[in-house]
């Protein structure tokens, strides 16, 4: 990852609008913005949230509160709690998924 020239910039991430995602099941509210080719975002899982989908992007991935399991395509599975992170690069490992069932906040660079 390079991050492209940028002027030091605050995030009030209240005030940046969120965008609303279904899962399988429960929801996500990301409120993002993009620097070149990179993305940041504040993710907010509702209870019960199941990915609709197998991911192959890469990202680095915060817990800020809740827990989130994230689930290797391989079968492997991985239970992250607040401050605990992952990093992954693109189709770096088996594709993966996000679940909780208490609901989670993350903080995503992809």
């Amino acid at each position: 990852m390079e991050l492209p020239p940028l002027p030091f910039t605050v995030t009030d991430w209240s005030q940046v609008p969120p965008t609303h995602h279904t899962g399988e099941t429960g929801t996500a509210e990301w409120r993002s913005f993009t620097l070149g080719t990179i993305r940041i975002r504040q993710v907010t899982y509702s209870p019960g949230y199941l990915a609709d989908h197998w991911c192959d992007r890469g990202h680095i991935l915060y817990v800020v509160s809740g827990e989130l399991e994230t689930e290797l395509k391989d079968g492997r599975k991985f239970l992250l709690t607040p401050g605990m992170s992952y990093q992954v690069s693109d189709f770096g490992d088996a594709a993966h998924r996000s679940a909780t069932k208490t609901g989670a906040v993350l903080f995503i660079v992809d």
